[in-house]
């Protein structure tokens, strides 16, 4: 059973709302009024789809040319992986603060603003190769970029796969139409950018240069999607009282999301950032193209398996979370062996299963946040599942900041007993939850 349709357009009935129903549990969709008596575009997700794309991309696409930068910028190692996660120090607050400004101003502006930010951060980023506390502003700056698409393009495409809107998605559209967005731009953007630095001329400029210019092709189009939170819906507090979210305390998110989101992109961070790096020495000039094709694969399996994640929770009454997380305990411990014997192709093996277990993490946890939240709340929620989400890309700069005092080996044999740990507080919480 679903929705019904809106009003149409010849009326002046007021907003209709619609109880939650079997097929619309964990949405909480609230259909509104059609401005102008205009009937909303079918499929109108897609014109979100390319902006949230590209802000995905930008956050990826230094990934390849870390290398890069070690070898012809002169970075240290620590350097250039700071570089790789420097820009959650805009992720966080622009998923925290973009949220809780779209609650206020609606979707649509919100977006706009961080589809400007990732393209200024792009321009830095090509300006910079030799100054890095630019490419650091650069990075925060695509940061801010990747945030705003994380929370607010997630809440808008969530929106836009509802009644009015659409009367054809299924009940978990919502989550995974935006994150295989962000994983397809998170991968092809790496691939893209990632053969012009090995084959391309001006590889410190040229992919930069290429995000730039597509970035405002997705800008264009983005001004034709329709609002998906009217007036009467907004919030009427400052955002930054939206930035208190009561629903973090929740007691589902407590005990599944909070043990759980760090491994979604801590684990991506593992396979293209960690294996490159154990065996660049065999790889040569080659390990640019080899970062790249780990990159690709890690999110090229992430965004395979997410369309099989509602048949992963059918099988498993629920816990596709569980199987995310022991998938990625598998992972990381073959990271520990592959670190142990530096083979390319047992490192290739890793980032394929790392992948697998990002994608069904990603959307389990995304599908959970969803459920729990109410439509006030679905952006804010949103933001902070993706800021823990996150703040596991970080994990490859500690690594390499403790490779003095240890070697990649036994640095990962410590986070494939934490990821370990992990599983289990999660096993055990589905456990109560169900």
């Amino acid at each position: 059973m679903t929705s019904e349709p809106a009003t149409p357009a010849t009326a002046t009935a007021a907003p209709d709302t619609t109880a939650p129903t079997a097929e619309t549990v964990g949405t909480h969709t609230e259909s509104h009024p059609r401005r102008g008596g205009s009937t909303p575009p079918r499929r109108a997700w897609l014109r979100v789809a390319p902006a949230m794309f590209l802000l995905a991309w930008g956050g990826n696409h230094f990934t390849p040319l870390v290398h890069m930068y070690e070898e012809d910028g002169g970075y240290a190692v620590w350097q250039a992986n700071l570089l790789l996660g420097m820009y959650v120090g805009g992720l966080i607050p622009g998923l925290l603060a973009a949220s809780a400004l779209s609650d206020r101003r609606g979707r649509k502006p919100v977006l706009i603003a961080g589809t400007i930010a990732a393209i200024l951060g792009s321009l830095l980023l090509a300006l910079g190769f030799d100054l890095f506390w630019l490419l650091c502003v650069g990075r925060v700056l695509a940061g801010i970029g990747v945030g705003v698409a994380m929370s607010v393009g997630t809440s808008w495409i969530k929106e836009l796969s509802s009644p009015p809107f659409d009367h054809e998605a299924g009940i978990t559209a919502g989550a995974r139409r935006p994150a295989l967005t962000l994983t397809l731009g998170f991968a092809l953007g790496a691939l893209v950018t990632g053969c012009l630095a090995q084959w391309g001329p001006a590889p410190e400029v040229t992919p930069y240069a290429v995000h730039g210019v597509l970035n405002l092709v997705a800008l264009i189009i983005v001004f034709a999607a329709p609002e998906s939170l009217p007036k009467h819906r907004r919030s009427q507090q400052h955002w930054w009282q939206g930035l208190r979210i009561p629903l973090v305390g929740h007691r589902t998110f407590v005990r599944l999301i909070i043990p759980a989101a760090p491994w979604v992109f801590g684990a991506a961070g593992i396979a293209y950032a960690v294996m490159p790096a154990l065996v660049q020495d065999e790889l040569g000039e080659w390990t640019t193209l080899y970062a790249t094709v780990l990159t690709v694969a890690t999110l090229g399996a992430g965004a395979l398996v997410q369309n099989l994640v509602p048949r992963v929770n059918r099988w498993t009454g629920g816990r596709g979370l569980v199987v995310g997380l022991a998938m990625m305990s598998l992972g990381m411990i073959l990271a520990v062996i592959a670190a142990l014997v530096a083979d390319p192709i047992l490192a290739f093996v890793v980032a394929i299963v790392l992948g697998l277990a990002y994608g069904i993490c990603v959307v389990s946890g995304l599908i959970i946040v969803q459920a729990i939240a109410e439509p006030d709340d679905l952006a804010g929620i949103t933001g902070v599942y993706y800021s823990l989400a996150y703040s596991g890309f970080l994990l490859p700069t500690v690594l390499a900041a403790l490779l003095p005092l240890m070697g990649y080996s036994i640095s990962l044999g410590g986070v494939a007993v934490i990821c370990l740990l992990s599983l289990g507080a999660v096993a055990l919480g589905s456990m109560r939850r169900g």
